[in-house]
């Protein structure tokens, strides 16, 4: 069902692609290197921290209710603030919040290097998730936005992908590293560098794109509901992995965010309606009719089962190998390095196929192999040998990487260009909460089997079924959209 919003039409917003017969332009390299360093970023500091955690309980005597907001608090406060980071973009200009994210992240990064106690540790932390809810929206908007051309676009968010899934899967080993030579600080200054050269290639090679006139005011109510919303259901899924789905700091915050979430449906339904009459009058957060794009909404479909299935069973697998197997923390990371390594060959892959035939047919395919990959992981014992779990190691690890690369090219084709960085907050919000779900669904199974070994057997089911029905969700969504280019 189209919009009837005229900003969302495809014809004015849409970028337009080459003909068959031009080759497709040289990539530009500064502005996807900077963009690409502010995700590295993100994503590093999702998991460095994981193998620091000794060494901080050590340091600062954090107790276990400390180390978990040292860890997820994180994550949390990055789901929560994504949409606000989103919107805030789409009003006032991509660039600008790209540089305030990395800025508040580097801030934030030096408060965590030099925090006295696990209090001052864990709002460090937690104003890293503010500034990576920043970043990330815009560096999507501003990675669209100079690269017009479909395929140069999918080459570079192929690059793009590449850097984030290698920095994920490379946080437990560089951590560890760090850990050993310079002390559990250092995970924390080495953000530091790394964001002075974001910036600085930034200011210079990444041009500020032309700002949509979006008449009317802003959403202070959709603000006040939609971030507690998010940050309760993300904080609640956060707590249930270890404090348990019955407990009352679980509870209570996903009920409070559930409350609200769906008060900022309604306000948002009530908003878009009033704009329709009244352009001036005030604009919602998350315009309701963006979901009106199949293709969108089948996307971040796709992108929460993706991060439920891979994430939930990466954190499985690393309890598998640390508990069953005794595996140290730097063990474990090498343990899963060919599951990361395998991103050097998704990404390109992944862009090549994705320029040649669109997003879609690429998912539907490598979900598939991911499926197939989770079912390596019932061969998963106690005294298992290594290689038998490579398959699973490397089929999930090619999977993953290959369907983030094309869900996010169709999450920029799909969205309108006034509204890209709300897009990007809500497929990353759902990839978020869809990793939460997981990690704390199947850290349930695990207590709920009496083992690791059996609670990775019915985890890798599950993961598999997920996956399945995103390779579903991806094959419909292709058909779809190829009908209606044809028509």
């Amino acid at each position: 069902m189209p919009s009837t919003d005229p900003s969302f039409s495809p014809a004015r917003t849409a970028p337009a692609d080459p003909p068959p017969d031009r080759p497709s332009p040289s990539l530009s390299l500064p502005p996807l290197i900077a963009l690409s360093l502010g995700y590295f970023l993100v994503m590093l500091d999702v998991t460095v921290v994981n193998v620091a955690v000794p060494a901080v309980q050590g340091s600062l005597g954090a107790g276990s209710s400390d180390v978990r907001w040292i860890v997820d608090g994180y994550s949390a406060c990055f789901a929560g603030l994504l949409l606000l980071g989103g919107g805030l973009g789409d009003r006032f200009g991509h660039r600008t919040l790209f540089l305030a994210g990395l800025g508040v992240f580097a801030a934030a990064s030096a408060g965590c290097a030099l925090a006295p106690s696990a209090g001052v540790l864990i709002g460090a932390r937690l104003a890293q998730g503010a500034g990576a809810a920043l970043l990330v929206p815009a560096s999507l908007a501003l990675l669209r936005a100079a690269y017009p051309d479909r395929a140069q676009r999918a080459r570079a968010v192929g690059h793009w992908g590449l850097v984030s899934a290698v920095a994920f899967g490379a946080g437990p080993a560089v951590g560890g590293l760090l850990v050993a030579g310079s002390g559990w600080r250092a995970v924390f200054w080495v953000n530091l560098p790394v964001a002075a050269a974001a910036v600085l290639l930034t200011v210079r090679h990444v041009p500020a794109p032309g700002r949509s006139a979006r008449p009317g005011r802003a959403d202070p109510a959709g603000l006040l509901l939609g971030v507690p919303g998010l940050l309760g259901v993300a904080g609640a899924l956060n707590e249930a992995g270890s404090a348990g789905w019955s407990s009352p700091e679980v509870l209570v915050p996903f009920a409070g965010g559930v409350v609200c979430l769906a008060a900022f449906v309604a306000v948002e339904l009530r908003l878009e309606k009033a704009a329709a009459v009244r352009p001036e009058g005030r604009r919602p957060l998350l315009p309701p009719s963006l979901f009106r794009e199949a293709g969108l909404t089948a996307t971040n479909l796709i992108g929460l089962l993706l991060s439920f299935g891979y994430y939930g069973l990466l954190f499985v697998a690393t309890l598998y190998f640390q508990q069953e197997r005794h595996f140290s923390a730097l063990s474990t990371g090498f343990a899963l390095l060919p599951s990361v390594c395998m991103g050097f060959l998704a990404a390109p892959l992944s862009s090549r196929l994705t320029a040649r035939g669109g997003p879609y047919a690429p998912m539907a395919g490598a979900l598939l192999l991911g499926s197939a990959g989770f079912l390596g992981w019932l061969a998963a014992g106690p005294g298992t040998p290594y290689p038998v779990l490579l398959f699973a190691l490397m089929a999930t690890g090619l999977a993953t990487p290959v369907t983030v690369v094309a869900a996010t090219v169709a999450v920029m084709e799909a969205a309108p260009a006034a509204q890209a960085g709300t897009a990007s907050a809500v497929f990353n919000v759902s990839r978020q909460v869809g990793g939460a779900m997981g990690v704390a669904l199947f850290g349930a199974l695990i207590g709920a089997t009496g083992g690791v070994v059996d609670g990775l057997h019915v985890s890798a089911v599950v993961a598999a079924v997920a996956f399945l029905l995103a390779s579903a969700l991806a094959a419909v969504a292709g058909r779809r959209t190829g009908a209606v280019r044809a028509g």
